[in-house]
């Protein structure tokens, strides 16, 4: 049973921001493949990649591109993840990029690809070339839900986010759309995600806010621990909502677009972890009284990748020792004899041991919910991180035992 999901929600047109979507046959159902996003002159972007040292032809492009902090185009294909193709796949995407540009009449610099799905496949080009002209012919403001379905892969819902704000009094909008459902570890997973804001920011602003955001969110996710060739995030800024231009993002006339793009990110990040491949359980862990936020993290990341940990979570096994041996072997120094572990609200371990009136039905109960909470205590200081994870089902095996390269 898949763990329940929100329902994709009603974001409007982001001024300066265009886009259409087709199938141009990349996917074997047959299912929108294709997006293409116009902007408006002076739209700025930021970007974040995968720090995998195979990286895919788009990624090697927008990290060539990104230094302009120029954008006019995003073109975004699924079903095709055009990594570990060489020369020719750098040549394939270089090629849609130019089909962009001059369809647009833009600068090709300015068009930012990304691709996702089968590694090591050629990416035909046939079907895309074909299909840029009509895109760019239906382009409009809006249908963000259209969008999110074209850049799934093996994702079994939408994942859109939307926050309203305002900026110097100014109404200010940011949208957002992910995908993302296995090879999900930081830094980062094998997702997608793009952000779209009429806020007014410089690129350099822009991308220091969306680093700060990526921390407590698609760096805090994890499905199986694997990180992709594809991952990307990038976000857009077409400057149309007439407020001034962000010049600092210290400033606290920034906050209202740093509080945005955290809570957006880390709403569009757990919506990945709730469609993990075969995922029946969403799984929050707190790790609190650390000595450093980096020591917290890595504890959570032992507990939240560990496949004893995970199997259990989808049996509804309360077996916490599962949960303390990953915490013993996550690498960071600790007293056991301080150690604590909560599952939702029922407390099992104090002071290194089980607590005297603990019973395994309160912890069954808890572990049979659709969203379990474990909150690990170090007893060590006052920092704290929380990751976000799923179980491991039968579910899993099947879609990657199935997922042809």
């Amino acid at each position: 049973m898949a763990v329940t999901h929100p329902p994709f929600p009603d974001i409007p047109p982001v001024r300066g921001f265009r886009l259409a979507t087709t199938a141009c046959g990349l996917k074997q159902t047959g299912a929108p493949d294709l997006l293409l996003v116009e902007m408006d002159p002076a739209t700025t972007v930021a970007g974040v990649f995968t720090r995998n040292q195979v990286v895919a032809a788009p990624v090697t492009l927008c990290r060539q591109q990104l230094a302009a902090g120029i954008a006019r185009a995003l073109l975004v294909n699924a079903g095709n993840a055009n990594a570990a193709n060489g020369a020719p796949g750098l040549h394939a995407a270089a090629t849609l990029t130019r089909r962009v540009a001059e369809t647009l009449h833009i600068e090709t610099a300015t068009v930012f690809p990304a691709s996702t799905g089968v590694i090591g496949v050629p990416l035909p080009l046939a079907g895309p070339l074909q299909a840029i002209p009509d895109l760019a012919a239906r382009l409009q403001p809006g249908d963000w839900a259209a969008a999110a379905l074209a850049i799934m892969t093996t994702d079994t819902f939408a994942k859109g986010a939307v926050r309203s704000f305002s900026l110097a009094g100014q109404p200010t909008l940011l949208a957002g759309i992910a995908k993302g459902s296995g090879m999900i570890h930081p830094d980062m997973a094998t997702m997608l995600a793009f952000l779209f804001t009429d806020a007014a920011v410089t690129a350099p602003v822009l991308q220091t806010l969306l680093h700060r955001a990526m921390a407590d969110s698609f760096n805090s996710i994890t499905v199986d621990g694997d990180t992709s060739t594809n991952d990307t995030v990038l976000a857009f800024a077409s400057g149309q909502c007439g407020a001034p231009l962000l010049t600092d993002p210290d400033a606290p006339q920034a906050e209202p677009l740093a509080r945005a793009l955290n809570t957006l990110c880390q709403e569009l990040a757990q919506a990945i972890v709730r469609d993990g491949e075969g995922a029946s359980k969403f799984i929050e862990i707190c790790v609190a009284g650390a000595r450093t936020p980096a020591e917290a993290k890595q504890v959570a990341f032992a507990v939240a990748h560990s496949p004893l940990v995970k199997t259990a979570c989808a049996g509804s096994d309360p077996n916490w020792g599962r949960i303390l041996a990953a915490v013993g072997y996550a690498g960071v120094p600790i007293e056991p004899d301080r150690l604590s572990l909560s599952l939702g609200d029922v407390a099992v371990v104090a002071s290194g041991g089980r607590v005297a009136d603990y019973r395994k039905e309160q912890g069954e109960a808890v572990m049979q919910q659709e969203e379990i909470r474990i909150h690990i205590g170090l007893g060590l200081g006052d920092a704290r991180h929380t990751v976000w994870t799923c179980d491991l089902t039968h579910g899993y095996v099947t879609i990657n035992a199935e997922y042809h390269t």
